[in-house]
């Protein structure tokens, strides 16, 4: 933005009192300002803002007090417009300035004041003072300045195409040498790719060699297999001849195992008879041992021991007796009831939640624990139920004559509780166990007892 000023000689009569030592204006009428080169008019409105803060209060005009008042960056850069229009539109304040930076510009400044400029100072500071002081002649100072601030862009510009040129020279010379680069690797792909093709010819006739070879040898297996196929033909007949005789033996042989299986039956029967006898002989051996040991009735079952104690240690693992296969048929549970001194353990969360998981868990305890009072009162087996719980419940109904209910302990479920009853009993005692669970049912099968299914059980109670 070109900076404009009326001329000096119609400043008011204040300009004693900021009068610049040998400044002065050309005689003649006022004439426009001078269009000023950016950097130069920057560097007025740079000056102009570091001398505002140190300047009087009543010498600042009204529209640059605010402007005063801002961080030195921020006032030449949001204040310049206003800075400008003061310092054209107010000779005195301008020259109140111009004091102010003359001050801090030195020799530099009355220099510029005397009209003689060093050759080796900065043109546009030279320019900048020059418009400020406005000694004489400063309308060719500020002209020069233009002309060295342009002839500087001038060169920046011809320095930059100089350096473009250098470089798109270097550019093309490297560009030049990848060329060739890149000419010698097709040659050397070239030689390559004929050598290939050299070698391919070569494997392309020996390829048809060995395809007429490979033909003539398919004309052999041909006829080959044409006497094959005939002699295959001749060992066919000759082997259904040899299946008619098999089948022939075969009928001799079933014959014969017909004839064995009836020797077998008739061997079974009798030993059949003689196992009856050394049973008979065994047990009338166990009630005279069991007369000659006084052995009493016992009050405590096995599992009275594992509910009371609930040992870390079990007994030693028994031997797999053989046992039935589980089954959900109640007639299977009444069987196995009916054998003597049989203990029945029931899953039981795993059969309420099957029957009736409608009820609460309470519900469901009760009608369970009730239910199995009556299987022990009609067969007056030894029943156990185990339920899953950290402790045993509160507010549970006396258990039924001949029913101990348990309930697994913290850290421990009701399958490992049941598992630890089954293993404690002794071998050959019947120990029914009820529960759907496939891993219960196979581990307690391991040590012996008989596993059945929930709805035998459920089944049974509905009779009831």
């Amino acid at each position: 933005m070109p900076l404009t000023d009326p001329h000096d000689d119609h400043l008011p009569s204040e300009e004693s009192v900021v009068a610049v030592p040998g400044a002065g204006e050309d005689s003649g009428p006022a004439e426009p300002e001078p269009v000023l080169p950016e950097p130069v008019r920057q560097r007025i409105v740079t000056l102009t803002a570091a001398v505002l803060p140190v300047l009087p209060v009543d010498e600042v005009p009204v529209p640059l007090r605010r402007v005063a008042k801002f961080a030195p960056n921020r006032r030449a850069r949001l204040g310049a417009p206003m800075i400008a229009a003061q310092l054209t539109a107010d000779p005195l304040f301008r020259q109140r300035v111009t004091a102010r930076v003359l001050a801090d510009a030195g020799d530099l400044g009355a220099a510029v004041v005397e009209g003689t400029a060093p050759a080796a100072a900065d043109p546009v500071e030279v320019a900048a003072l020059a418009y400020l002081a406005r000694p004489r002649g400063w309308r060719d100072l500020i002209e020069a300045s233009g002309a060295a601030v342009r002839a500087e862009a001038d060169s920046a510009v011809v320095a930059e195409l100089v350096r473009e040129a250098e470089q798109r020279a270097t550019r093309a010379e490297h560009d030049r040498a990848v060329a060739r680069v890149e000419a010698e690797k097709l040659r050397d792909e070239l030689a390559r790719v004929r050598e290939e093709l050299g070698q391919l010819r070569e494997e392309s006739r020996q390829l048809a060699r060995t395809l007429r070879e490979t033909q003539a040898r398919e004309r052999k297996a041909t006829e080959t297999l044409a006497a094959e196929r005939g002699r295959a033909a001749r060992a066919a007949t000759d082997a259904e001849a040899e299946l008619r005789r098999a089948r022939a033996r075969l009928a001799e042989a079933e014959a014969a195992a017909g004839v064995a299986r009836a020797s077998a039956k008739e061997a079974r029967s009798v030993d059949e008879a003689k196992l009856w006898l050394l049973l008979e002989t065994i047990g009338q051996a166990a009630v005279g041992l069991r007369r000659e040991l006084a052995l009493d009735p016992v009050d405590r079952m096995p599992a009275d021991f594992v509910a009371d104690a609930f040992a870390d240690s079990a007994a030693g693992t028994t031997g797999p007796a053989t046992r039935a296969r589980d089954t959900d048929d109640p007639v299977r549970l009444d069987q196995l009831l009916a054998l003597p001194k049989a203990h029945l353990v029931v899953d039981g969360y795993n059969v309420t939640k099957r029957g009736f998981g409608e009820m609460s868990l309470e519900q469901q305890r009760k009608r369970l624990i009730v239910g199995l009072g009556g299987i022990a009162a009609q067969t007056g087996d030894e029943v156990t139920v185990v339920f899953d719980g950290a402790e045993r419940m509160h507010g549970l109904p006396p258990a039924p004559r001949g029913v101990r209910v348990l309930f697994s302990r913290k850290g421990e479920t009701a399958d490992e509780l049941i598992r630890r009853l089954v293993r404690a009993e002794p071998s050959g005692r019947p120990v029914v166990v009820v529960s759907s669970d496939r891993e219960v049912a196979d581990g307690v099968r391991r040590h012996g007892a008989y596993p059945l299914g929930a709805d035998s059980l459920l089944r049974r109670l509905s009779r009831s």
